[in-house]
């Protein structure tokens, strides 16, 4: 693209990023305490200018336009995503033999019986069903996990739910897991809403005991100016500050489950985007940063699939000094990751 067009489209988004400003006033709850509604405005018109302003580059139109893409097809996956997913608890390891396996599950059956033994529950965010993991579970079971099971929880939930239910709820679906499986433990990926609840059922229910690993892909884990736009019980729970929010700071000494935390800085409904973070003195964190992937394009992105089979296939995986270990995803290179942890890097 160049530099007229790039020009054009800044001018578009400072233009927008105005209106937002001006116009974002209605989304504050007086009674909030949280924020006034003029800091409300400018927080809701930065997070909005980020997007506009990602955007305006290369990588954040074809990220754009990813999201665009595939928000049509999900819309003709969505049905069928409503059916529940029936648990097939053999998978690919009722027998020991691997000759009829494609070499990628050979390799990790072979290598690590454990890891492709361990279940993968996938829980979806807000409004949605498990038709948004149908690129990542696909991937997941081509790299040999056996057991890759969606939940599906009521569309009401956002109306009529809570999240603390809903966490106990899923602690319960874990349970069945365990039990059809014979597993002690699963790793759990969650998006949006998916992700506090498992973050929910794991600090604050006792999930640690079953949850090796956690990835929240674009969870809002310090809330969303967003959730401002509907007044809900659950969603008011997502609002920055919000009595769930601050509990979910509170210690957790001994958290036995791994975090990992993917977020972008093109996510459009987790305002400000850096809400998308993770950071707990008592947890076990490994973070992603993207900078060009939507929020319902997380968990379809090239790089988020390499960084979820990443996470859940490294079998030397050990508890490391410093609990908070940030990542790039360089979107330059789809493939790579860079290490960061204190002023050490490695790609």
């Amino acid at each position: 693209m160049g530099k007229i067009a790039r020009s054009g489209v800044q001018e578009l988004g400072e233009h927008l990023l105005g209106q937002a400003r001006r116009a974002a006033g209605f989304v504050l709850d007086p009674a909030s305490g949280v924020a006034t509604a003029v800091e409300t405005a400018k927080a809701v018109g930065d997070g909005v200018g980020v997007v506009l302003r990602g955007i305006a580059s290369l990588g954040g139109l074809r990220g754009a336009a990813v999201e665009a893409t595939w928000l049509a097809a999900h819309a003709v996956l969505y049905p069928w995503g409503a059916i529940a997913e029936q648990l097939r608890p053999g998978g690919h390891y009722e027998r020991y033999r691997t000759d009829e396996l494609p070499p990628t599950q050979r390799g990790l059956v072979v290598s690590n019986l454990e890891c492709a033994g361990t279940p993968v529950v996938l829980v979806h965010g807000i409004g949605d069903n498990r038709s948004i993991f149908a690129v990542l579970s696909g991937a997941l079971r081509r790299r040999g996990f056996g057991v890759v099971h969606a939940v599906n929880y009521s569309v009401l939930t956002a109306v009529t739910g809570d999240i603390r239910s809903a966490a106990a709820e899923l602690g319960e679906h874990i349970e069945r897991v365990c039990e059809q499986t014979g597993s002690d433990s699963v790793h759990v990926v969650g998006h949006s809403l998916g992700g506090i609840i498992a973050r929910y059922y794991v600090q604050r229910q006792g999930g640690d005991e079953r949850v090796r690993t956690l990835i929240t892909l674009g969870t809002p884990h310090s809330g969303t100016l967003s959730a401002y736009l509907l007044p809900t019980k659950l969603v008011r729970e997502l609002r920055p500050g919000s009595e769930l929010m601050s509990e979910l700071t509170q210690p957790a000494p001994g958290c036995r489950t791994r975090f990992v935390v993917l977020w972008s800085e093109l996510d459009e409904v987790v305002i400000p985007q850096v809400n998308a973070r993770l950071e707990h003195e008592d947890l076990d964190i490994e973070e992603h940063r993207l900078s060009d992937v939507g929020h319902l394009s997380l968990p379809i992105a090239r790089r988020t699939v390499h960084a979820v089979l990443t996470a859940l296939t490294r079998s030397d995986y050990r508890r490391p000094t410093h609990p908070h270990v940030a990542c790039d995803l360089d979107h330059r290179e789809e493939d790579t990751l860079r290490y960061r942890s204190g002023s050490h890097s490695s790609a």
